[in-house]
């Protein structure tokens, strides 16, 4: 198997960053083209497993404590490298569902050996992108993901704004912060996410002159909200959706749909 088709959804704080990973989500799955799917919720709020309907038992955040903790206190089984007991722990994570794969990177704790095991993790993480065709990522909010490198190798990098000032500041900041700690990326695009119609055209001016692209908008949608509200995951959606149908056109915009 090649080298996977990695997509990162960044932006600020609540503009909609995983429900348009979920919906997303939802137009690949549609096409049911059999591609081996990752996603990974990297965000330490966690919030896309419940989105999706997934019941989560064990985050990579967990297990990563546990080791940086059994280090501190010199519990490490004799003869077993720290890399080997993360690696396993970390495949202990990865729940292999019907049509996807999900890693959930939950919270870390502190920084004391921490930079060690992350050293370790990400290895193990670019290990485990080349097991998969299609990588999907729900990043941190804001900024700080970025500096951390923790999505080194993206070939499209997707931006969410809501429509506000702070929304577009975030965007233009992230893609700024991408080019300074030399983030490769192929592509980057921006999406309106919970826009009127009336400020597409405002959305495609701004992209123009920041130097990405406009991938469209996501309307305003209820049934959104109702979804959320009542647990039901967003690929029950139905296929009229407003929010729906405007992700499918966003996903073959970014090239991961035909």
């Amino acid at each position: 198997m090649g080298k996977a088709l990695v997509v990162s959804v960044s932006g600020k704080g609540g503009v909609g960053k995983t429900t348009l990973v979920a919906l997303l989500l939802k137009a690949i799955l549609e096409r049911d083209n059999r591609k081996d799917i990752l996603v990974v919720d990297a965000d330490p709020a966690a919030n896309l497993p419940d989105v999706l309907g997934v019941r989560v038992e064990k985050t990579v955040g967990m297990v990563a404590n546990e080791l940086k903790r059994k280090i501190e206190k010199g519990q490490l089984p004799i003869g077993v490298s720290k890399s080997d007991l993360l690696e396993a722990w970390v495949y202990s994570t990865l729940l292999e569902l019907e049509d996807f794969d999900m890693l959930v990177m939950g919270r870390t704790e502190g920084e004391g050996c921490y930079c060690y095991v992350n050293s370790i993790l990400t290895r193990i993480l670019d290990t485990l992108l080349s097991n998969y065709d299609l990588v999907l990522m729900d990043m941190e909010a804001g900024l700080e993901h970025l500096s951390r490198r923790t999505d080194k190798d993206v070939d499209v990098m997707v931006i969410v704004t809501d429509p506000s000032l702070m929304g577009f500041k975030t965007a233009l900041r992230i893609k700024e912060l991408a080019k300074e700690v030399h983030i490769e990326v192929k592509r980057i695009y921006i999406v309106g996410n919970r826009f009127p119609a009336s400020m597409e055209k405002r959305l495609k001016e701004w992209a123009s002159k920041k130097g990405v692209e406009a991938a469209g908008i996501i309307p305003d949608d209820p049934l959104i909200a109702e979804y959320n509200l009542t647990g039901k995951s967003l690929l029950d959606l139905p296929n009229n959706s407003p929010a729906f149908t405007s992700a499918k056109e966003i996903a073959k915009k970014i090239g991961i749909i035909d």
